[in-house]
Parts: structure tokens; sequence; C-alpha cells
């Protein structure tokens, strides 16, 4: 994504809770002599800041130009995660454009590469395995995460129903007593004017 130099670009990513996140970004400037962005932005870092459903900071830290963070979520729910540069020029005269790209992956583990040139394939096979079984765990976080928002939002559902049931109760027997109400009015009318 685009952005300015001195503006902070969040995003929203719904996590499961106990999961890792893990973020790698680079950070391109815009040279305005070459019509194009510079492979990489020297002495330009970036803030990355993580906030957690509950508002609170679990992440702030300063990074280069190009670098990875990573976090464990411990609450179930969107996180917001914002990108914004370290540059020190006046807002006025930060004019630049920046190209961020960013990668998120949720709940991936790395498999280490030396565990795979390892002479024994025992070995290699029972780290795959290992790493196998921890997708699974992940997988099943995700599932029972996705139940838990599914069930709530199936309580709030009901909820509403229930009250848009209430509320057409209500308005049928205040409609009923206005339509009681003028017939009376009505009745009284004629019978005061003798039409009756």
């Amino acid at each position: 994504f685009h952005s300015g130099e001195r503006e902070e670009k969040c995003i929203i990513e719904d996590v499961p809770r106990d999961t890792l996140v893990i973020g790698n970004y680079k950070v391109q400037r815009w040279d305005i002599h070459k019509q194009e962005f510079l492979e990489s932005a020297p002495g330009l870092g970036m803030f990355v800041t993580v906030t957690t459903p509950s508002a609170e900071v679990l992440l702030s830290k300063l990074y280069g130009p190009q670098g990875t963070f990573s976090f464990t979520s411990y609450l179930s729910g969107e996180h917001v995660i914002c990108l914004q540069s370290n540059s020190t020029r006046f807002v006025a005269f930060a004019g630049s454009k920046l190209r961020i790209h960013l990668d998120i992956r949720v709940g991936e583990h790395v498999l280490d590469e030396s565990a795979f040139q390892a002479k024994d394939k025992v070995n290699e096979v029972n780290i795959r395995l290992e790493h196998l079984v921890e997708q699974i765990h992940h997988i099943s976080k995700e599932q029972n995460y996705e139940r838990e928002r599914e069930e709530k939002f199936r309580k709030t559902s009901e909820e509403t129903n229930s009250n848009i049931l209430w509320w057409a109760i209500v308005q049928t027997l205040i409609l009923i007593f206005i339509g009681i109400w003028q017939i009376k009015s009505l009745r009284d009318f004629f019978i005061s004017k003798k039409l009756v």
C-alpha cells in the first residue's frame, strides 16, 4: 500500500487467543528525479504499534526500513496493527510518497532449516511430524475461535429478533388503543351534534 511520509496506516487483523503473528515489511521511498520508487529507503524507519481488542498496546517499537515484527495474542479479537514512518521532516515538507510491502502471517511457525539438513532421516521426519501437530493445534484453535464468534453472533441475532417482536406487539397495542379512542371520540361528537 502507499502512504504519506508522516501518515499512519492501520490494518485490523482478527486473531484467536494465544496465536503467534509474524509481520514482514519493506519501505520504498518515491524518487522525484527518477520518477520511481527506490529499492530501499535508507535512514527511514517504521514505528510499529499493535493494539489489542481491549485497547492495550501490545507492541510499540521502531524498526528500520525493512524488518520483521512478531507478537503473541493473549486475547481473541481484532488487533490493530499501525505503521508510521519515523520521518523528522515537518508535515508541510514531508510530501514524499512511500510504498510499504507488508506480509502478515497468523499462526505460522517456521521450521528450522538446519533441521532439514540433518543426515538422519528419522530426525527430519520427527521434526516434520512435530510441525504438523503444531499446525493441527493452531487450526483447532482457530476453529474454536470461529465457533465462539458464531455463538456470539447468533445470541445477538436472537436478542435483536426478540426486541423486534416486543416492539411490534407494543406498536399493535398502541394502534388498537388509538383506534378505540378515535371511535369513542367520534361517537361522542356525533351524539353531541345530535346526528345519531
